[in-house]
């Protein structure tokens, strides 16, 4: 596994380094959209729904739609100062019993693993957790979000699972449960008849996914029957063909693609700006063509000073030309270029 977080567990005085890892992973097979005719990948265009035009991942902005319309249009500065606990920080904020924790309000799970050093403290924790079978609340900041979290212990390694916060979870609000029902003894002991029946101990083991399995024979049957497609590659469409934007990570993956790409045209525009200025210098190599030369080829690397020399001939006058083209010849010597060019 890898770690997805590093911080520390504090509670008291009690610092623990450790790292965060993902407790679980989706198996859902995953499929994706195409043209039936060739497999082809369909990509779908942000568009502004104002102008119907293309809006490229930079122009994005977070917005926020109030209860009578209104959008209001943040930015980078308006989330900073927010009241957070530390990035890199668990903090415990009390310890609770264990039973007392809504099942409905767990979300996430992550394993917690000690660094050498913390060792000690680690398991510490550890046990007093399960010697007085209570579980920590805490505070994380996740994804930059400040999220609830219960740490509770399962086989020998700490747990944390974020919560969701109260106003988080609907209130069962049934109508119909209010009605008055009538339950005969008769029937609800044949209901605990049935329940003892079916009574066992858990082992989530003995499950599986038995809808998954089915779906991925039948993609192995069409795999095997040679219905496999292998589609053309795709060209490049631009910035108009980029997918949608599934998760923030998504997000940050395509600006740092952009931000590169920007940053090599930037590169590759750069060399344009010496031509403008060697035009509008181009008088000057009327009247001393020896010294417009020697700053002309003391900016390029060494390759690239015939360029110059050339363009120097084809905008001068013939008299100036010609001066050229004798002092060329009587320099004609390797050192000899070397001591003008200094």
């Amino acid at each position: 596994m890898r770690a997805m977080w590093k911080g520390a567990v504090a509670f008291g005085l009690v610092n623990v380094p450790i790292k965060l890892y993902a407790a679980t992973e989706d198996h859902d097979v995953k499929f994706h959209q195409v043209h039936a005719a060739d497999g082809g990948r369909v990509k779908m265009l942000r568009t502004c729904s104002v102008d119907g035009k293309p809006i490229e991942f930079k122009e994005l902005a977070k917005a926020y739609e109030s209860d009578t319309g209104q959008v209001v249009v943040m930015e980078e500065s308006d989330f900073e100062g927010l009241p957070v606990p530390g990035m890199r920080e668990i903090e415990v904020v009390e310890f609770v019993p264990s039973d007392q924790v809504d099942p409905l309000l767990l979300d996430r799970s992550y394993y917690l693993e000690p660094e050498p050093r913390a060792l000690k403290p680690y398991v510490l924790l550890r046990e007093a957790l399960a010697a007085t079978d209570r579980t920590a609340i805490v505070r994380v900041v996740l994804r930059y979000k400040t999220q609830l979290g219960a740490l509770r212990v399962r086989d020998d390694v700490l747990v944390l699972q974020t919560m969701l916060w109260p106003d988080e979870v609907r209130k069962a609000d049934f109508d119909v449960l209010s009605d008055d029902v009538e339950i005969r003894p008769q029937e609800l002991s044949m209901a605990s008849s049935l329940i003892d029946s079916l009574a066992t101990d858990f082992d989530p083991n003995e499950f599986r996914d038995e809808y998954r399995e089915a779906l991925l024979a039948v993609i192995d049957r069409k795999l095997a029957g040679g219905m496999g497609m292998t589609p053309v590659a795709q060209s490049d469409t631009g910035d108009g063909g980029d997918g949608i934007v599934l998760d923030l990570m998504a997000a940050l993956r395509e600006s740092v693609e952009r931000n590169q790409s920007t940053r090599s045209a930037t590169a590759a525009a750069g060399p344009a700006a010496p031509p403008r200025r060697k035009a509008a210098a181009t008088p000057k190599a009327t009247t001393t063509p020896t010294r417009t030369v020697a700053k002309t080829t003391t900016k390029p690397p060494a390759k690239k000073a015939a360029a110059p020399t050339r363009a120097v001939k084809t905008t001068t006058s013939a008299p100036a030309a010609k001066k050229v083209a004798t002092s060329a010849k009587a320099s004609s010597t390797p050192r000899a270029t070397r001591r003008r060019t200094a």
